[in-house]
């Protein structure tokens, strides 16, 4: 090859290839209500780093039956309500999104063992452009909700 074909050749690929979005997970922790519990969920602030949105679609994880990504909705009268979300939640560019306790979270039902402090939880995230991403999420059933950094966006709590 000449040069200029290689150059040409370079310039192409680099023209062809997306901008994929760039995905972090932070501040990642699990827990359930009790060593009887039959749920549990996952908490954590998902960044993204790249130049386009990414759309977090789906979530497996090998400590329950069945995985998916929950948010809680206002139902009115005091009344909320935990709602499976198939579309999974926007991860804007150069941006953030917060799971959270009494928001958008990752839900485990039917726990195949019971959750205890320490453990850890292997989750594997689905993004739309950024593809699967595995966690390893401690369990920490010690951690209040008021511990959650406040600096982040909470995306679907009623903002």
């Amino acid at each position: 090859m000449t040069f200029k074909t290689t150059f040409l050749a370079g310039l192409a690929c680099a023209f062809a290839l997306p901008a994929f979005a760039e995905i972090t997970i932070n501040d990642a922790y699990a827990r359930s209500s009790g060593m009887m519990a039959k749920a549990g969920a996952a908490f954590f602030v998902i960044e993204n780093s790249g130049d386009e949105d990414d759309q977090l679609i789906d979530a497996k994880a090998d400590i329950s039956k069945i995985t998916e990504l929950h948010t809680h909705k206002d139902m009115g009268d005091g009344v909320m309500k935990m709602l499976h979300v198939p579309e999974g939640f926007t991860i804007p560019a150069h941006g953030k999104h917060a799971l959270a306790r009494g928001g958008d979270h990752v839900m485990f039902m039917g726990l195949l063992k019971p959750m205890s402090q320490g453990d850890i939880v292997n989750v594997t995230l689905t993004f739309e452009k950024a593809g699967d991403i595995t966690v390893e999420i401690p369990v920490d059933l010690e951690r209040t909700e008021m511990e959650m950094p406040m600096e982040h966006d909470h995306g679907a709590m009623g903002n």
